[in-house]
């Protein structure tokens, strides 16, 4: 018995006029909890949870480039989701985005 593997594809993920203005905005994509950062350099996406403490990312602190996660205090940079302080170590997933017509879609 073979799998079929499914093409990635553009998806509708979230209106820009729903997104928090220069803030983390939670959305979710079927089961897939994503946070959608409005950053001074334009709109990325990544996983929602924190890699370290698995935290919810959108209650963290965010100042238009990096995110804090709540509950150890890790930063991450919501453009390339690398780690920037302790106890963050390991990178987020991000997500390829763009804004197509007022839209934030995702490539999944």
């Amino acid at each position: 018995m073979t799998t079929a593997r499914r093409e990635k594809t553009w998806q509708d993920l979230i209106a820009v006029a729903d997104l928090e203005p220069g803030d983390a905005t939670p959305a979710l994509l079927g089961r897939r909890e994503l946070a959608v950062y409005d950053t001074v350099d334009g709109i990325f996406v990544s996983l929602a949870r924190c890699t370290h403490g698995a935290a919810n990312l959108c209650d963290g602190y965010f100042d238009g480039r990096h995110i804090e996660c709540p509950l150890h205090q890790g930063l991450f940079d919501a453009r390339t989701g690398q780690p920037r302080a302790a106890p963050a170590r390991v990178p987020l997933r991000m997500i390829e985005a763009r804004v197509v017509d007022g839209t934030v879609q995702v490539f999944l």
